[in-house]
């Protein structure tokens, strides 16, 4: 396929027709904008079964760095909406052959550690405790998210203790000591 004709069949599909084809032909900011939208739709979508032909479509963009920050933004965006950790790994999953398959090498390892810093972070939000090894394991952004974001004291005193930075550890101590946290979710 074409990059036209990924883009105008992603638009179609998407019920999406204020972008200029053109324009988004032309120039990767105004294409990355339109896959903004585009993921936006799907990831209101009820269903997930055309999201493996999204990412493809995405993935056949010429421009590395526009299609990556895409399919990005989708697994952030299924992660923030799914609150069971099994149906995001198996939405990951299946996902996982077309990154592994379209996305340039160098940027597989980015999407790999995404996909697992959410599997982390909706593991915690269900109220399990992760092993602190899984914990240290996750980016500096998920275990700065985590220390911002989890009520959970095992979780904050592990990351007090491990993370990658020290304004994170930092954050990590100050809320694991707030009285503000009561216990795990």
């Amino acid at each position: 396929m074409t990059l036209r004709a990924d883009l105008t069949a992603l638009l179609a599909d998407a019920a999406i027709a204020d972008v200029d084809i053109e324009a988004a032909l032309a120039d990767e900011h105004v294409r990355s904008a339109a896959y903004r939208k585009v993921i936006a739709v799907v990831a209101a979508a009820r269903g997930r079964g055309n999201d493996r032909a999204v990412v493809a479509a995405i993935l056949r963009d010429p421009q590395d760095l526009t299609s990556k920050t895409a399919v990005i933004e989708l697994i952030d965006a299924i992660a923030l909406k799914t609150p069971d950790p099994a149906a995001f790994d198996q939405w990951a999953a299946d996902l996982t052959p077309v990154i592994d398959h379209l996305m340039p090498p160098a940027h597989r390892p980015f999407a790999h550690h995404r996909i697992h810093d959410w599997k982390l972070y909706l593991t915690i939000t269900t109220g399990h405790t992760p092993a602190p090894a899984a914990l240290a394991a996750a980016t500096p952004w998920m275990q700065r998210k985590l220390a911002t974001e989890s009520t959970s004291r095992p979780v904050l005193a592990a990351l007090a203790e491990s993370a990658a930075t020290q304004k994170t550890r930092n954050i990590a101590g100050n809320r694991a000591n707030s009285h503000a946290i009561r216990g795990e979710p």
